[in-house]
C-alpha cells in the first residue's frame, strides 16, 4: 500500500530527548520500531545536526531505519552536517540532501514533527 501520509519527521540530535545518551538511543530505537510496527510511517524523515549520526553505518538504529526506508519512507540527511561530522562516506542508509531540500520538504509537508 502506498504511503499517502504527508507528514515529515525531523530528527536533529543523536537520540531522543535530553540526558543520558544510552537512554536517548534506546528511546529513539523504541520510537522508530513502534512507529514501523504500527504502520504509522511519515512520508519523509529528515536528519540534521547530530541526528545524521543515526544514519551512520554503525548506528544502533540502522536496521530499523533500513526497514523504514525499504517501506518507502524517504530518509534525507543534511549534506553539510554529514561533511561536518566527516560521515559523507559512512552513510549506512538514506540519501544526502541540501538545506534547501529540507526547507522545501518542510514547506510541502502537511505536518512537521521534530524529535
Amino acid at each position: 500500500m502506498k504511503n499517502t501520509n504527508n507528514t515529515l519527521i525531523q530528527i536533529n540530535q543523536y537520540g531522543m530527548g535530553n540526558g543520558d545518551e544510552a537512554l536517548s538511543l534506546k528511546l529513539m530505537g523504541s520510537y522508530l520500531k513502534l512507529m514501523f510496527d504500527d504502520n504509522r510511517l511519515p512520508k519523509i524523515i529528515t536528519f540534521y545536526n547530530g541526528g545524521v549520526k543515526l544514519l551512520h553505518n554503525d548506528s544502533p538504529v540502522l536496521e530499523i531505519l533500513k526497514q523504514i526506508e525499504a517501506s518507502g519512507v524517504v530518509l534525507l540527511a543534511c549534506k553539510t552536517c554529514l561533511e561536518y561530522y566527516q560521515m559523507s562516506d559512512a552513510l549506512g542508509v538514506g540519501v544526502a540532501g541540501t538545506m534547501m531540500d529540507i526547507i522545501t520538504l518542510q514547506s510541502n509537508a502537511t505536518k512537521v514533527i521534530t524529535l
